[in-house]
């Protein structure tokens, strides 16, 4: 039987640092205006926080809605 998840490996994921690099130069440009966020840590316990800046912050209505798709497409991804 296959577990229901897997947790993230202790090392560092370099896919995650590609894609915060990249947001952030989006940033520095001025393309990024807000962002709604889960991050997940490992360190000094695996625990995980959510948070929204920018115009994600000011419009919840909308930060919602790209939520909602963030959602929807990871659910997809659950029974690949």
């Amino acid at each position: 039987m296959k577990p229901p998840f897997v947790l993230a490996k202790d090392t560092i994921s370099h896919d995650t640092v590609e894609a915060l690099q990249t947001l952030l130069d989006e940033a520095k440009k001025g393309n990024l205006i807000g962002i709604a966020f889960a991050a997940m840590y490992t360190k000094p316990k695996r625990r995980f926080v959510t948070e929204a800046a920018g115009e994600a912050d000011r419009n919840p209505t909308f930060a919602i809605s790209t939520v909602v798709v963030l959602l929807y497409k990871l659910l997809l991804r659950v029974n690949r």
